[in-house]
């Protein structure tokens, strides 16, 4: 697939994103993990009715949102997914070339979180180890093994 060639994340835009919305980043960043959970719940159910016209409006609202966060591959697949259900709906064909396409947005999407969650949390990624824990083995000098 074409999309894994593409950046989940591009971390230097998503810095100018996140100091543009100030304060109201992290607000948004929850609005876009709901509104990301219902746009991928309503492109599975109208890919399991065949429904394209169905498929245009969520893929749209997902691409949307994905961009103002600099995720460009679940940006890629969601602006896929619209683009050919709106040829399907104009050539009233079934969408079915985007069954792999819509298969993938849900893994990447929820790998995209863990990483925008990550970005925005540092002390969710701390170091293994640390206070009061031995991080590895320190050499025996001197003893007898």
């Amino acid at each position: 697939m074409l999309h894994q060639q593409t950046d989940l994340v591009n971390f230097s835009e998503l810095a100018r994103a996140r100091a543009e919305l100030g304060a109201a980043y992290l607000r948004i960043l929850s609005y876009f993990k709901e509104d990301g959970i219902k746009s991928i719940h309503e492109i599975e159910e109208a890919m399991r009715t065949r429904n394209a016209t169905a498929l245009v409006r969520p893929a749209h609202t997902l691409k949307g949102e994905s961009a103002q966060f600099s995720a460009h591959r679940l940006c890629a697949l969601a602006e896929t997914i619209e683009m050919t259900a709106r040829r399907c709906v104009e050539t009233h064909e079934a969408p079915d070339e985007l069954i792999e396409t819509v298969v993938a947005l849900r893994p990447c999407f929820s790998e995209t979180v863990a990483l925008l969650d990550r970005d925005a949390n540092p002390l969710a990624a701390r170091r293994p180890g640390g206070f009061g824990r031995r991080v590895a083995a320190q050499p025996s000098f001197g003893r007898a093994s």
